[in-house]
Parts: structure tokens; sequence; C-alpha cells
């Protein structure tokens, strides 16, 4: 029990004494003298009441500090213990999930309905020391499996937030229209007409489901062991962030795929609104600079060190050749570097289209982070669904598994993106 409760139950018993004492019109000495005793002891009993309510307070604010961050850690705590290879095995040999697979799977599944067996993102992300375990005896043994090349991730790095939606729609309130200035130009002057607060709604919608299959052959499952698990994270992973990152810029926000950062700027201006300046000329730190200013002028952007660059490989091979003065050995990419830093800046050739035309050009996005509100959202709804077919490959004892993954994309501000094109 705690001490301020047994305080203020002794300081109860003590209001009853003395009301017993004090309702009587001829006490005695030993009745006046319990009084006076009782009168201290109440005393002290309220000093010390207060200072176990403030201790206990403290203890309070530290316990509920504690216990707004438990969640969180023991959730990703949880995550680590997630084994893949419950779930490849439940859906070829119709194993049951234990532990903390269960647990998780469970937890999922109360959240949303899947078809086969949810799998967290979380579980997805490569762990360090996933290895092949002491080997078996033989001529010949396996090694760690060594992974498909993957183009690495774009849209973090350009500034996307991810956006975890449990079910239903989301959207963010945009202001467009809001206060006016003006100056009283009389001493009974107004100081200028008020304007209506107007605000423009983007959303994220589940209308969009990309898919991931895989067939395991039955010699996979035996030659591979406990590595197929990493191997199966990983290869999932990349393929869906290699696809994810392509539809978040080129989309075509046709075929079941939402409509691209650039491919709405291009083709669907009304979508997305993003400033598209056509540059017709060599890719230059001139041609850069232009876009920072646009971007410190419309106060998305306070020094060009805030701006991020989205380019393709062979823009930064055009301008690490191109030299400002032979004698110098200063190149248009050394401008663009003592500008813009290297961590800021991106390249692709999945994030952006080919070059293309004649002479051959290309394109370049630019973004910012203004205000703290990333330029780009990217929503996933719930958990991956994993899904089993035991028919197509039960004649060779495979596996095929399809991971099945919802999403959406969307800008924020429209004035914290900026694309070039002609970029020659």
């Amino acid at each position: 029990m705690l001490e301020s409760k047994k305080l203020e139950l002794r300081r109860s018993e003590i209001r009853q004494e003395l009301a017993v004492l004090s309702a009587k019109t001829d006490p005695t000495e030993d009745e006046v003298r319990s009084m006076d005793t009782l009168d201290k002891e109440y005393r002290t009993s309220e000093t010390r009441y207060r200072a176990a309510l403030i201790a206990e307070d403290t203890e309070r604010r530290e316990a509920g500090a504690e216990l707004e961050t438990r969640s969180d850690r023991e959730w990703s705590e949880l995550m680590c213990a997630f084994e893949l290879r419950q779930v490849a095995l439940a859906l070829d040999e119709g194993r049951q999930l234990s532990g903390q697979t269960a647990e998780i799977v469970s937890e999922l599944r109360e959240k949303g309905g899947y078809r086969g067996i949810p799998v967290p993102w979380m579980a997805l992300e490569q762990r360090a020391g996933e290895t092949i375990a002491s080997g078996t005896p033989d001529p010949i043994q396996s090694r760690p499996i060594i992974d498909r090349l993957f183009p690495g991730s774009v849209a973090g790095r350009m500034g996307a937030q991810m956006i975890t939606v449990d079910h239903g729609e989301i959207e963010w309130p945009v202001t467009t229209q809001g206060a006016s200035v003006g100056w009283q130009s009389s001493e009974t002057g107004s100081v200028g007409a008020a304007q209506a607060f107007q605000t423009s709604d983007k959303a994220l919608a589940p209308d969009y489901t990309l898919g991931v299959q895989m067939k395991i052959t039955r010699k996979t499952l035996k030659q591979s062991g406990a590595a197929l698990e990493a191997a199966v994270r990983r290869d999932m992973g990349s393929a869906m962030a290699q696809e994810m990152d392509r539809v978040v810029f080129l989309g075509s926000g046709a075929s079941g795929q939402p409509i691209g950062v650039i491919t709405g700027a291009q083709n669907s201006p009304q979508d997305y609104a993003i400033t598209v300046t056509d540059v017709l000329a060599a890719a230059s730190w001139a041609a850069f600079r232009a876009a920072v200013v646009r971007f410190m002028t419309a106060n998305a952007a306070g020094s060009p060190d805030a701006v991020r660059l989205l380019i393709r490989p062979e823009v930064w091979g055009d301008m690490d050749g191109t030299y400002i003065d032979t004698g110098t050995g200063v190149t248009e990419w050394d401008r663009l570097l003592r500008n813009i830093p290297a961590s800021n800046i991106a390249m692709s050739n999945n994030a952006l289209a080919d070059p293309a035309g004649s002479p051959l050009s290309s394109i370049a996005l630019l973004t910012t982070n203004a205000g703290g509100v990333a330029p780009m959202f990217v929503g996933t709804w719930g958990a991956v669904d994993m899904i089993r077919d035991p028919y197509s490959d039960a004649a060779s004892g495979g596996l095929r598994l399809t991971a099945l993954a919802t999403m959406d994309v969307t800008v924020a501000r429209p004035a914290q993106l900026e694309i070039l094109e002609g970029l020659e």
C-alpha cells in the first residue's frame, strides 16, 4: 500500500476518535490529554501526507515516462525475434507457428484481415549476424547465400516520410490562404480586409497493392537451412524497395500503380502542381543554382545545403568531366558540391527514366524539408500479407509465396519540390 494511503487512513481514524471525544460535555483529564495527543499526531500526519504525495507524484511521472516508451521498445524487441523461416515452413509443411512469431502474427490478425500469414514490415529488415551455423560434413558445403544486386533506396534519401496506416484513409490539410497583413493608412482607417482560412487536402488511399512472388524449390529448402530466412527477407525486402522507389517517382497512375511525383507533375499538373523547368542546356551548376534560388525565394529553403538532389549517373559523369577552366581543374560537379553536400545528392537509374531525345537529355528532382514537413508521404497499410500457393509446384515439392503490400504516395507541399527537364 502507498505511504500516502496509509497516512490517509490513519488521519481518518484520528478524526473519528476526536469526534467521539469532542462530543463529551465534561471530559476527564485523561480524555483531554488524549485529545491533545491525537491533535499533535494529526498535524504531523498532515505534513507527512503532503510529503508522501509529492514523492509519489515524482515516481508516477517517472513510471509514466517509462510506460510511454516501453510499448515501442518492447514491440521493436519482439520484431527482432520474428522468424520468417517459420512462415515459410508453415506455408510449405503446415507446421504450427510458435514463440514470439506466433504472438506477432496473432496480434496482426486482430488488427486486419489477411488471407495468408501476415508479416510485419520490420521483419523484412536486414539483421546483423545472420549466417549459416556449422555445416554437416559433406564433400560440398553450402556457405552463406550471396544476395542479388538491388539499387539502394532513394525515396528515404530524398526526404520521403513513411506513414503506417492500420485501415481507412488519411489526409493532411495544407494551408493555401490565411492571414492578411496590412498597415493602418489613417487614424480611423482599417488595417486591411480579412481573408478566409483555406486548406487543400492531401490524401493517401489504400487503392494500390504491390505483389511480390517467390518460387522456392525443394533444393533451396534443403540446401540453405537457417540461412533461407535471411535470404528470403533480404530478397523480398529489396525487391519491394526497388519497385516502391520506382513508383514513388515514376508511377504511371494506371494499371494499378499510384501516380508518381515526376509522372504526376509532367502528365497531370493538376494533381501535384509541382514546378517543372525546361533547362534545354548542358547539365551545370548554374541550372541547379537557379532552382535553389527559386526554393529560397519561395521560403521553402533557407540555404543551399537544405536542398536534396536526385540525378541520373549520366548527369554526374557529364558534370564531372566538364571543366570550368582547364588551368584550375575545377569541374561543374566540384562547384555543385561546394554548395549542396554530397550526402544530399542521390543518384539512381531506377527512380529516374533513362535519358532520351537528341541530344540525350535527363531529368533531375530537387526537394527540401520545410518546417519539419516532408516533401512527400508514402503510406503503407497494415503488414505484408504472405500467401501460400500449395498446388502450382506440388509435383516438384516446391513452395510458391506471394506477398501483398498496399501503398500510396502523395505530395505534401508542391513548393518543396521542383523538376528540371532537358539536362543535356
